[in-house]
């Protein structure tokens, strides 16, 4: 694949390494990824700039997905590509814009918010930022280990400045959480400044080319005008003008949680694509005696591992869309200063993300296991793909958190319900269930997500009914919702499964009437399939709580080991459709044209163990013992 800008022809494939990486130190790795990244960082510049056109037909158009096969990891300029620019994009007024978004600055930036002891609970965040009336400063402060910032992406070794998310103090008085910007390090020597105290914080899971860091800050002065201030001011005086909308910052931090969705969809895609493809080359046992070996990818236990993953994948994509459509809704809305549906989707938000992803890496490492000892390897790139996909479950939000701030808003609903009050539309049915109106069972796609709709609301009760019981015997709010937590998120769950389901459902539906009757017979099949799944999978929570019966039960999986069978002749095709170069891919088991051993063969070659006939360990360790023996 080659890029062509005005002023140079880059050949993409010179960014991929001839030793794989695995084979290299966490140093090296590091040093090679910074290496590519600001190859990656000029292209996308140009790209911006629309001075550059991408020649391959078969090229992803999405530039992620190119970066992501030279990587194998993680860009370590992910941060200042993405957050740090968006979010001074966001927060920072039109003056501060202008002065910090150059396309040459020197800036390499980082968003700062982790600490050591703190993470999903920001208002819990210890590093101060004090106003300084005399010198017109804030004083950036860590005043223990548990304020050191942690985790930061790019922010150990490569960053020099960061916006970091501190409290504000003003003449004693403390006004909460602000965003400022904070130079790190000398912008010609890269050391870092007076009063700072950053690095490495070591290897991890995944993601160990994006040099996570720590940051500390000792009485670390900058200017008052580094305050990100569209929203919010503090005036030379000291006076602080108050956003005219408390939440218009936090609105935008929800932008990271809805991409997550359709990120997750990318991961699951390639899963799936690499699964699928060995599953068709693999031979393993005859079905029958007297037959040969069967693709395993013929066995229907194979099939229930892999066709529920390119289902999810589509789900998340469709999901993800809606999600990211109803955020440029809200947003829009909030900065009109209408916050009405901003509570709405940050419960869509925080439930869709800690869901998608804890199935998404589920998924992932289903994909792995059904391709066998071949997908413990590094080279399936299965290992890697479920490394990323499983941080993606505890940041941001770690999962459990945010399940219960979805129930926060459940339990609203719940209680309005309880009392008659009127319900929006999309809780009518809670109603519906209070009043045991109860729809009889269908054996339908419809039928499934009304009997999803009915756990929802059964399980929002028990919980409600929970915490009620807790604060009548005199337990103190929050000691009650603590104690009716488990509950809580098991509400929370099914609330996102449930709309999981029907936003999946309606949405292929429609798309159905838009393409060819063949294509949409396949999709149908592909959404019909994921709902059967799941209502297998929770029909336990259907018995309890909705109309289903046991025969109803029997024939949801006689239709689903119907689907599997519809499926499987477009298996292949439906993986193929992803459209995943085999350089983004980076797996012998996926590669487009198949050849698994031949490629697992010439992979293993490049290992540094098989450079010497005998390895020097020889001489040095087993040699001398051995002899020793024989004498």
């Amino acid at each position: 694949m080659m890029i062509h800008t005005n002023n140079y022809i880059l050949n993409i494939k010179e960014l991929w390494d001839d030793v794989p990486e695995e084979y290299l130190s966490h140093k090296e790795r590091y040093e090679n990824a910074i290496k590519k990244a600001f190859i990656v960082l000029k292209v996308l510049r140009q790209l911006h700039t629309g001075n550059i056109q991408i020649t391959d037909h078969r090229t992803p158009t999405n530039v992620y997905s190119i970066q992501d096969g030279i990587f194998r990891n993680v860009n370590p300029l992910l941060i200042h590509i993405g957050l740090f620019w968006s979010t001074i994009a966001a927060q920072a007024s039109t003056e501060q814009q202008a002065e910090w978004l150059q396309p040459d600055s020197s800036m390499i930036g980082t968003y700062v918010q982790t600490e050591l002891g703190h993470g999903s609970f920001i208002r819990g965040i210890e590093t101060t930022a004090t106003y300084d009336s005399t010198t017109d400063e804030f004083i950036l402060h860590t005043p223990r280990l548990s304020a050191y910032k942690w985790w930061p992406g790019g922010l150990g070794n490569t960053a020099n400045a960061c916006l970091v998310m501190a409290q504000l103090y003003i003449n004693g008085t403390c006004h909460g959480l602000h965003i400022f910007l904070a130079q790190i390090r000398d912008f010609d020597t890269h050391k870092p400044l007076p009063g700072i105290k950053v690095g490495e914080i070591g290897p991890k899971m995944g993601f160990n080319t994006a040099d996570n860091g720590f940051l500390g800050f000792d009485n670390h002065r900058i200017p008052r005008t580094n305050m990100l201030m569209k929203n919010v001011q503090v005036l030379r005086d000291g006076t602080y003008v108050k956003p005219k909308h408390d939440k218009l910052t936090y609105g935008s931090m929800l932008l990271t949680r809805v991409t997550l969705i359709s990120d997750l969809a990318y991961q699951l895609s390639k899963a799936a694509t690499i699964a699928v493809r060995y599953s068709a080359v693999r031979r393993q046992s005859p079905i029958k005696s007297n037959e040969p070996e069967r693709q395993i990818l013929d066995f229907v236990s194979q099939q229930h591992k892999l066709f529920i993953t390119i289902a999810s994948s589509h789900v998340y994509r469709v999901v993800g869309l809606w999600m990211w459509n109803s955020h440029k809704r809200v947003t829009a809305d909030i900065h009109e200063g209408n916050m009405g549906q901003l509570p709405e989707l940050h419960a869509l938000a925080c439930c869709l993300k800690a869901i998608s992803s804890r199935d998404a890496s589920a998924l992932v490492e289903q994909c792995r296991l059904a391709c066998g000892g071949h997908g413990y390897m590094m080279a399936s790139n299965l290992p890697q793909i479920y490394a990323y996909t499983t941080a993606a479950v505890t940041y941001e939000g770690e999962y459990t958190v945010l399940l219960l701030q979805t129930a926060r808003y459940l339990v609203k609903f719940w209680r309005l319900a309880a009392e008659h009050k009127p319900l929006p539309q999309n809780f009518a049915y809670f109603e519906d269930y209070i009043k045991k109106n109860f729809e009889q069972w269908r054996n339908s796609p419809e039928g499934i997500i009304e009997g999803f709709k009915a756990i929802v609301a059964g399980k929002t009760k028990a919980a409600y009914d929970t915490l009620q019981c807790n604060l009548r015997n005199g337990r103190e709010f929050e000691e009650a919702w603590n104690m009716a937590s488990v509950q809580l998120t098991n509400a929370s769950e099914a609330y996102a499964r449930s709309l999981l389901c029907e936003v999946f459902w309606k949405e292929t539906v429609q798309l159905s009437t838009k393409v060819s009757k063949s294509l949409a017979i396949v999709l149908e099949q592909l959404a019909e399939l994921y709902l059967m799944y799941w209502a297998l999978e929770k029909h336990g929570d259907l018995l309890l709580y909705s109309t289903i019966s046991r025969n109803d039960i029997e024939a949801l999986q006689s239709r689903y080991e119907e689907l599997l069978a519809l499926i499987r002749p477009n298996a292949v095709g439906l993986v193929d459709a992803f459209d995943i170069r085999d350089e983004v891919l980076c797996s012998t088991l996926g590669a487009y044209d198949g050849r698994v051993y031949e490629r697992m063969m010439e992979e293993a070659s490049k290992s540094p163990l098989n450079e010497d006939v005998v390895n020097e360990s020889f001489h040095k360790y087993i040699r001398p013992v051995t002899m020793k023996n024989k004498l």
